[in-house]
């Protein structure tokens, strides 16, 4: 188990040399900036990041997502489904030829969703959401039910998991965030365990599927006993790729994130049901406070800095390594 950090798309020389400097295994990396306005990712581009990014004697641990451009088309089943789904082999067999293990992804249309901030311990900067004022248009002219977006994610195990497995590469799958409920008419069907079992089952035991482990949405699903028992049952398996480890207070309707140790999970815990299990991936901070000196927007490597010394003292004391 070790700790890396996730980027700015701008994927800066001062980001990686803080990740440097704390003693990171390496870093997440989301859409490049400079990779923007594509529909496909090429494995020379791929490479050339890997290697800047061994520069800083760190690992390119994962690609987080790509673009909502690239899976839309066929999440939704438009038109454009089949182009789509020939652009997304490509990549994927891109990923797996510049050697990065991990592709991040979601069965989400729509993106993570909050409806505004709250200030934290003293005045720290953190998302919200409440239900209450959650309220938006549909955001792709109809409503999607989950019975669609169940028959294109079936089609999508079949199509892309085995050009996945053969390129070397998991595909890991992030759960809808905030979970349940439609958002702009959009159904979401990786909210929950029952979910996520029924996208195993589709995967028939693929070895490119496993999950991005989103503890804090986990967290947000059910809380501190439903987020430990699903880790449990995935860490179990051998089927989590990495860890966003952060965490939220509340669930589902109403939630807000926070420090590392102030949510609703048993954070210690969580350390050692992955260390129980020989979970050899890495954790990331993720949704990291602003704090004072970061700013209202950018990268808040304050925040970076806090929340991944926090994870490098936790896993010390938990596991004593």
């Amino acid at each position: 188990m070790r700790v890396a950090i996730g980027t700015s798309r701008d994927i800066t020389d001062r980001e990686l040399r803080l990740a440097s400097q704390m003693g990171c295994s390496g870093v997440v990396v989301p859409t490049p900036a400079a990779w923007s306005g594509r529909d496909r990712w090429d494995a020379d581009d791929i490479a050339r990041l890997r290697d800047r990014i061994e520069g800083f004697g760190l690992r390119l641990e994962a690609l987080q997502n790509t673009p909502p451009a690239f899976l839309d088309p066929f999440r939704l089943g438009t038109a454009d489904a089949d182009r789509a789904l020939e652009a997304y082999r490509h990549t994927v067999r891109a990923v797996g030829k510049a050697g990065v293990p991990i592709l991040g992804y979601n069965w989400r249309p729509n993106q993570v969703y909050r409806t505004g901030h709250v200030a934290g311990r003293g005045g720290a900067t953190f998302t919200a959401f409440d239900v209450a004022d959650s309220t938006r248009p549909l955001s792709h002219e109809r409503e999607y039910p989950a019975d669609e977006l169940w028959a294109t994610f079936d089609r999508f195990a079949r199509e892309i998991l085995p050009v996945a497995a053969d390129a070397g590469v998991r595909l890991a799958l992030h759960p809808d965030d905030p979970p349940g409920f439609p958002i702009g008419g959009v159904a979401r069907i990786m909210s929950s365990l029952g979910g996520y079992e029924r996208a195993r089952g589709l995967a028939h035991g693929s070895p490119a599927w496993s999950l991005l482990f989103c503890l804090g949405c986990w967290s947000e699903i059910g809380g501190n006993e439903y987020a430990l028992h699903a880790l449990e049952t995935y860490a179990s398996r051998g089927e989590i790729a990495y860890v966003h480890f952060r965490d939220v207070i509340g669930t589902v309707d109403r939630f807000q994130e926070c420090f590392l140790g102030e949510g609703n999970v048993d954070i210690a815990e969580a350390i050692r049901i992955l260390h129980r299990h020989g979970f050899d991936g890495c954790l990331i901070d993720d949704h990291v406070p602003h704090m004072e000196g970061d700013g209202d927007a950018g990268w808040p490597e304050r925040g970076h800095a806090w929340s991944t010394g926090y994870l490098l003292g936790l896993i010390r004391g938990v596991t004593g390594t």
